[in-house]
């Protein structure tokens, strides 16, 4: 029996994307070797880059006019990528600081541009989007950043604002969670190994009036304009995470798209904000209205009890919910491929433990 696992990164994996990947381990239809020794330029590995973005681009309803890269380095890599791609060092670019990660793509960018942070919801932990009317935006910024969904705080965007600088996103932790309307968007970027794939590369989505503009002195290997007349092939690209991130897309479009994605995610995330609201031995440090359908922080009445909760969980096969080590306490990691069975078997052990010792 394979586990529950709430891990926020590298994150669960669909149980037959999984099987598959060991079925065709050792022999790719076939042709008596693995993908991960063929060449990124055999017509095998191409027709798996070309299927990837296809699906990618109909699942999210991404326009032919925005380029769809997939890039090494993570999505950590694109805090520099954007600000050298997108701006100049006399450029201002605004963000919106809602958590960890935007503390660390404010970092990398500081050194490349003016940065200017047009609102945070630092002074209350980060709990919050911080209200719409108390952003100050910079008249002719290069761009808005935001992380959408914060994957160590718990906060989400669930409406994205408008701007009159192109709006930048990072989505590592909730692209294809549920619908986007990409054309909002000058570009978004994600990790891959939440909810498209394994750990090793990102997806870039950009706008084709943003690629090409790089500020000089920008690396090749970062500059969006050269990824894309390459094809994301300027150099050898991560293959095997890349074949798996077209099984992954395959498997999401054969359980109904992103829509249904987005439905089966707030059904578990209401099961599990429902059992801590009505406790007084768990909480959830978010607003409301701001929390996570992809990440659920929560706390016990006594962080005493935190490691008998935890080994409770590991006993039931349920792991990987231990808090990041900035914050503490706990988090459940609802990504697409974790199950409604799982879910419920968080739900049922959280009940019993609060019982035990509540």
């Amino acid at each position: 029996m394979r586990a529950f696992n709430f891990s926020p990164g590298p994150a669960a994996l669909p149980d037959s994307v999984l099987e598959q990947a060991r079925d065709e381990l050792l022999d790719y239809q076939g042709k008596g070797l693995s993908i991960m020794e063929m060449s990124h330029r055999s017509k095998e590995f191409m027709a798996v880059a070309d299927s990837a973005e296809a699906d990618l681009r109909e699942l999210l309803g991404i326009g032919g006019d925005y380029h769809v890269l997939f890039m090494h380095g993570g999505a950590s890599m694109q805090f520099a990528m954007v600000p050298y791609n997108l701006a100049g060092p006399r450029d201002t670019v605004d963000y919106v600081h809602t958590g960890s990660w935007g503390t660390k793509a404010i970092a990398e960018a500081e050194p490349l541009a003016r940065v200017n942070v047009a609102a945070t919801s630092g002074a209350t932990g980060f709990d919050r989007i911080p209200a719409r009317d108390a952003w100050r935006l910079t008249p002719g910024a290069a761009y808005c950043h935001i992380v959408s969904n914060e994957t160590i705080g718990g906060v989400q965007f669930h409406e994205f604002p408008e701007t009159q600088a192109p709006l930048v996103a990072d989505m590592s932790s909730e692209l294809l969670s549920r619908p986007i309307d990409v054309s909002r968007f000058g570009l978004i970027y994600a990790g891959a190994q939440k909810n498209l794939g394994p750990a090793g590369f990102a997806v870039v989505i950009v706008h084709r009036d943003l690629a090409g503009h790089a500020r000089p002195g920008t690396p090749r290997l970062l500059d969006y304009g050269i990824q894309a007349e390459n094809g994301s092939m300027f150099n050898t690209p991560p293959t095997y995470a890349i074949y798996l991130a077209s099984l992954v897309l395959r498997w999401v479009k054969a359980a109904g798209g992103v829509a249904e994605m987005a439905r089966t995610n707030r059904r578990k995330a209401a099961k599990v904000y429902a059992l801590i609201d009505a406790s007084n031995f768990y909480r959830a440090p978010v607003l409301r209205q701001d929390r996570s359908v992809m990440n659920v922080p929560f706390t016990l009445a006594d962080a005493s009890l935190d490691g008998e909760f935890l080994a409770g969980a590991e006993a039931r096969h349920l792991l990987n919910l231990r808090g990041h080590r900035s914050v503490g306490g706990m988090r459940a990691s609802l990504y697409n491929a974790v199950s409604e069975e799982a879910v419920d078997a968080l739900i049922e052990y959280m009940k019993s433990f609060e019982a035990e010792y509540g």
